[in-house]
């Protein structure tokens, strides 16, 4: 186990509506990744995985917890103090053409990180940097002087994983940063994102809900419902020995490479409850198969199943 470049403690978020109502997106949730790892946040839409990466980046204030990068809270931090960090914690948006300005050339984009942390000493360490990361994410040589919208939607991703280099960060957050593209794409920006991690020792939190993608690249899983991680472990215990009835029934719904090998399908009934309206105990008990009536009274806590692999159920 390698040391936590990131810790996240009890953090919540929580969105106070009309009414005196209140939208728990994301309910004491705890982990950590470690210097040169990839955690993935899965679980179905809505769940909060998203909202726990807007939160690590500060685009949203925390209602309650603690964001430590290296040690240090980033969650109290604003102005100069925060800006000295930022540098090390750094985007993959789900769309890039949204998140690419369409009136700045590519050169531009990727040289705006490096301006504004001031990493290069001169115009010609600056274009000379950029160029670099260009030919790193295996863009054409002429990139640079193009728009976004002559790219392809692999390409536009490619352009973005230039940009969050450019500040040359430790952490990465990748927000469905491969849902948006076609198969054989989406295996060519998982595998740079692999040689990146390796050749720059990068850190990874990868939010998704594509349990494929995420078994062949992640290093540990955090299984996420209705704003709880509800199961975290390496990849083998998620995938080869899951013990949380709702982590089961996610990896039942991987599709096999092999059609004459059968999984046994386990569908989940009903819909995902109202994050505005939690049920008591085990959140999942309304959909769970397996519920006792200590399940639909008592929240279960966090227990480990084996080394590093926790679990939030009263089953065992």
């Amino acid at each position: 186990m390698t040391a936590p470049i990131l810790e996240v403690r009890d953090l919540s978020k929580h969105y106070y509506l009309k009414g005196n109502n209140t939208l728990k997106a994301v309910d004491g949730v705890s982990f950590d990744v470690g210097a040169g790892e990839t955690l993935s946040l899965v679980g179905e839409s809505g769940c909060g995985k998203s909202t726990i990466g807007r939160a690590i980046l500060r685009l949203v204030p925390v209602t309650s917890g603690s964001i430590l990068i290296d040690g240090k809270r980033i969650d109290t931090l604003s102005g100069a103090r925060l800006r000295t960090l930022r540098r090390r914690f750094q985007v993959i948006f789900q769309d890039p053409f949204s998140s690419l300005n369409p009136r700045m050339r590519v050169r531009d984009i990727v040289a705006e990180p490096i301006r504004n942390f001031k990493l290069a000493r001169s115009s010609a360490e600056l274009n000379a940097q950029v160029s670099k990361l260009i030919d790193t994410v295996r863009l054409p040589s002429d990139a640079g002087g193009r728009f976004p919208h002559e790219f392809s939607g692999g390409q536009r991703q490619r352009i973005g994983i230039a940009k969050a280099l450019a500040a040359q960060p430790d952490l990465i957050v990748c927000d469905e940063a491969v849902s948006a593209l076609d198969v054989s794409v989406k295996a060519q920006i998982v595998n740079l994102l692999q040689d990146l991690q390796v050749d720059l020792g990068l850190s990874l939190l990868f939010i998704s809900h594509d349990l494929a993608v995420v078994e062949h690249m992640t290093h540990r899983v955090a299984v996420m419902y209705l704003g709880k991680i509800v199961e975290i472990g390496t990849r083998e215990q998620i995938f080869t020995k899951p013990h949380h009835p709702y982590t089961k029934a996610l990896r039942s719904a991987v599709p096999l490479p092999d059609p004459m090998v059968k999984r046994e399908r386990i569908t989940l009934k009903g819909d995902v409850p109202s994050p505005i309206n939690i049920p008591s105990g085990c959140r999942f008990h309304t959909r769970c198969p397996f519920a006792l009536d200590r399940c639909r009274k008592e929240e279960p806590a966090p227990r480990e199943i084996s080394a590093r692999h926790l679990s939030a159920c009263h089953l065992d």
